[in-house]
Parts: C-alpha cells; sequence; structure tokens
C-alpha cells in the first residue's frame, strides 16, 4: 500500500537521520527503484528530503523538520494500529478514540499524502466475519480489552464444552477470527483459550500480573488452532470423488483437511478422484461428507462407510414416504461419538 509506506519512510528519516536507498528497499521489501519515486513524490508533497553522494550518503530530512503528528492521546495512539478495523476496535470500545487519532493524522498529513489515505480508505475493506455468519458482539468484550491491557487478572465463569467453569484468568491477548473473539489467557502459568461470547459472568480483580516477557500473541495463536486441528482431526479416510466433487473439494471441507489431504495422481477410468484425508469423530465426519451428496463414496474406514450407509438410507426412508400436508413420520437421530477435546483450548 503505497500511501502507507511513504508515511513509514517519511517516519524512518524522522527517526533515524540519513538512510541508504538500499537499506529503505530492504526494509519495505521494494526495488531500489520503488523507493526513488517514493521519495520524488514526497518531495512533490512539500516535504524537504534530500539526497547526499559519498559513501556515507543517503537520504535525510532537512535539519529541524519534523513532521505534525502531535496531539494524540495514547488511547489514540494504540487506536492507530486498527483504523482500517473500524468494526472491531468499535467492539473493544475504542471507536470513538480511533475516529479521533484517524482525524488528527490525517490532518497533519501532507495533501499529497492524505489524498492517497483517503483513496486508500475507500478503496480496501476488511470485512472480518465469514460469509453466512454473523459477527459476535460478546458482552465482556470492552472489558477484557481493558483487563488484558491494564495487565489485570479477572475471574469468569465460562460455558466450557461439558460444563461451566470458573476460572481466574491472566489475560495476555485477543484474537478475532471469522467474526468471533477469542481471549489468550493463562490460568497458573499455562496458555488457554476462551471464547469471549461464552463468558457467562465476568469480574476484573484489583491485582495485576508480570505479562511473560516471552510471549507472543502471534506465535502462541498459530501454534494453539494448529494443535487444535490435528487433536479435532486425528483420523484418515480415504474416499472417490466425482468431477464435480473433485470440483467442489476446497469449498466444502476446511482449510486444515485440504491442505493435508494427498490425491492420487490421476483419476480412474470413471473420471473419480481416490483422496486420503484427515477426518475427526464419526458424526463430524459424516457431517461433513453429506455435502457431497453421491458425488463421494467412502472407501474406508469401514465405521465411517458404514455410517454414511446408515444416513443415506435413513434419508432414503424419509423421502420414498408420501407426506401428506405436515404430517410426515419422524425418525428418531443416533447418537454417534463426541467431539475430541483439546488441552489447551477450552472453546473452538
Amino acid at each position: 500500500m503505497r500511501a502507507s509506506r511513504l508515511l513509514s519512510i517519511l517516519l524512518t528519516l524522522q527517526a533515524r537521520g540519513r538512510v541508504t536507498a538500499r537499506t529503505l528497499a530492504d526494509e519495505f521489501e521494494v526495488s531500489e527503484r520503488t523507493i526513488y519515486r517514493d521519495i520524488d513524490s514526497l518531495s512533490e508533497a512539500g516535504i524537504p528530503v534530500y539526497s547526499e553522494r559519498g559513501s556515507e550518503g543517503g537520504y535525510r530530512l532537512l535539519d529541524g523538520y519534523r513532521t505534525r503528528l502531535n496531539g494524540l492521546s495514547a488511547q489514540e495512539a494504540d487506536a492507530l494500529f486498527l483504523t482500517g478495523l473500524p468494526g472491531p476496535a468499535a467492539d473493544l470500545g475504542l471507536g470513538a478514540v480511533m475516529a479521533g487519532a484517524k482525524t488528527k493524522l490525517l490532518t497533519a498529513l501532507p495533501e499529497g499524502l492524505r489524498r492517497g489515505a483517503e483513496q486508500m480508505q475507500n478503496r480496501f475493506l476488511l470485512d472480518a466475519p465469514a460469509w453466512f455468519a454473523q459477527a459476535e458482539q460478546p458482552d465482556y468484550l470492552p472489558e477484557v480489552a481493558r483487563a488484558v491491557w491494564d495487565q489485570r487478572f479477572i475471574d469468569i465463569r465460562y460455558r466450557a464444552w461439558k460444563a461451566e467453569k470458573r476460572r481466574r484468568v491472566a489475560p495476555l491477548g485477543i484474537v478475532l477470527k471469522s467474526g468471533s473473539w477469542y481471549l489468550a489467557g493463562a490460568v497458573d502459568g499455562s496458555p488457554r483459550t476462551y471464547r469471549i461470547s461464552r463468558i457467562l459472568e465476568f469480574s476484573l480483580s484489583d491485582t495485576h500480573f508480570e505479562r511473560p516477557a516471552d510471549f507472543d500473541l502471534a506465535a502462541y495463536w498459530r501454534e494453539s488452532t494448529r494443535r487444535l486441528e490435528e487433536e479435532l482431526h486425528p483420523n484418515r479416510a480415504t474416499l472417490r470423488l466425482s468431477p464435480w466433487g473433485r470440483k467442489m473439494f476446497e469449498a466444502f471441507l476446511p482449510p486444515y483437511v485440504c491442505a493435508h489431504a494427498a490425491f492420487d495422481d490421476q483419476p480412474d477410468d470413471t473420471g473419480w478422484t481416490t483422496v486420503t484425508l484427515p477426518v475427526g469423530s464419526i458424526r463430524h465426519s459424516c457431517t461433513d461428507l453429506l455435502r457431497f451428496g453421491a458425488e463421494a463414496e467412502v472407501l474406508a474406514p469401514s465405521d465411517l462407510r458404514a455410517a454414511m450407509a446408515e444416513i443415506a438410507e435413513g434419508l432414503g426412508e424419509i423421502y420414498r414416504q408420501e407426506r401428506v400436508g405436515n404430517d410426515a413420520p419422524s425418525r428418531q437421530s443416533r447418537p454417534r461419538d463426541a467431539k475430541p477435546s483439546s488441552r489447551d483450548l477450552e472453546s473452538c
């Protein structure tokens, strides 16, 4: 995003003094030619950028020049990192301060950069919720966010998978994934993940905690989601897919399953393709595979094949019977094995 890069170059020159084009190119992962064009754009916008030749040359700002990014409160400065996420920022209780920070930032920018920033806002939008899903609005999200920022313990009553639980949690970070909010927190020093919408009661403690110096929220989230996906898909299944089923494979199944699926090199004589893929419990596997209808056949394991056959027979029994008005025979479903649990995710 060029407007963002121009502002970053300006702030880099202000913070470091003299910087070479090569250094800027490496830092922003662009070519030196792109940096030359960016420097020209800054000059055209009225920024006093000068080049110095020689072994210690580079670009620098006129002595004494400072950008006018002043007047920001501490909260507004924090909210700048959420300016591309107006909805989530509002959910966190930062909507007003984010709007104030954005106004002050745009006012402080030179005309050329301000125009580019406004164009960026009108051309790119991040819509966090998944398709056909409603974004969550957890009751205690702003309070949890404040506890994360203040490093204060919280006491919660939480609806876990099997039962309600009470926990004292050291809140370390918040993650927004597919419209759902999650809290990464430590319980007795062990990291856990909680879905914030499942917090039934919330109390903010006066006791502060020391945030682990080596805790990396992004790294923790990647590892915990990877581990959860492995635990939810501990088994393997082999399927045959029709050409249409192969085409819809990525649309019907979760990304983890698609990424770890192994297809035969060539379709068979009928055009069907064999694939081996990770699966979870029988119930959840059937739910996923029923989306394919008759365009997929389970070859193994035998218990999954039998479960799919039983469901198909039940569907046939229902739809072969003539229905009159709202009177139709009911068929009681049979519960199968439960969802696997996770060691460190108390909710998914």
